[in-house]
């Protein structure tokens, strides 16, 4: 049982909710029992180690049979290594994956990418994780990160994909225009979310969306500059039939993206 919650090693643990201990070590935190399980069942290559209560540890037992370095530990301990105020009895560290181009290009030649989503300029790391979930549950193929967004890895976006991010390939690729550019090649329309864009519904009754398609959001505040709104095919807006201003990012981007799995589903 590790009690001491300044050991040495605890203390190393701590510093991966740092983006720049993560960028040394390749390391990330995974925090509470959704998203270890989730770990877990899909990449468990990828876990290092595991500290966890005497309670949740039985909570977990199935799951982690055959882990090695797993640790029991006090709450006091998981609290020094946790980013949450109150953590939930489990912490894994974990191995960076993350999908890269030729294994995009792989991957579309045995089977057609259909789907992806490219998230320009996101800086709240709640927002990222929260549009990573939306498109793992509308089976988008793929999730590109693009420009100073925060990083996948922050233990707020982790804990927002509630295990998402296990699920879905995660790109990281600070160039817009290389991203649209790759994505145009493999055969996909690229659709820039706009306030100032088409119609939405007008664009999808003509069958637009039955296309192979990539969903490109930008900042929240700022959106998406003339110019990175020029890399896409078409901009497209979301009506508003009441009396909202708009919709913020995550809500509008899970809308999009559910709109075209809905077509690609029904085409």
């Amino acid at each position: 049982m590790i009690e001491n919650p300044r050991a040495a090693r605890i203390r190393e643990t701590a510093r991966l909710r740092t983006r720049k201990a993560r960028s040394e070590t390749g390391l990330f935190l995974v925090e509470g029992p959704q998203a270890v399980t989730e770990l877990l069942r899909e990449s468990p290559d990828t876990v290092v180690e595991v500290f966890a209560t005497q309670q949740s540890a039985s909570s977990l037992a199935s799951e982690l049979e055959g882990i090695s370095g797993v640790h029991l530990a006090t709450e006091k301990v998981l609290e020094a290594i946790s980013d949450t105020v109150n953590p939930q009895g489990v912490v894994a560290v974990a191995r960076q994956e993350l999908a890269d181009w030729s294994s995009v290009r792989a991957n579309s030649r045995a089977e057609s990418l259909m789907f992806a989503a490219i998230l320009h300029e996101i800086r709240d790391p709640g927002n990222l994780g929260t549009v990573i979930r939306a498109a793992d549950a509308a089976g988008a193929d793929l999730v590109i990160v693009s420009g100073e967004s925060v990083d996948p890895f922050n233990p707020k976006t982790v804990r927002a994909t509630v295990g998402s991010i296990f699920h879905i390939p995660i790109l990281v690729e600070p160039d817009l225009a290389v991203s649209v550019g790759a994505l145009k090649e493999l055969g996909l329309q690229v659709l820039a979310a706009d306030v100032k864009g088409s119609d939405l519904v007008e664009f999808e009754a003509t069958g637009g969306l039955r296309r192979a398609t990539a969903w490109l959001f930008g900042n929240e505040a700022r959106g998406l500059t003339d110019e990175q709104l020029g890399l896409a095919d078409i901009s497209l807006r979301l009506p508003i039939f009441g009396k909202a201003e708009s919709l913020n990012l995550a809500t509008a981007a899970a809308i999009c993206l559910y709109q075209s799995a809905i077509a690609l589903k029904s085409g």
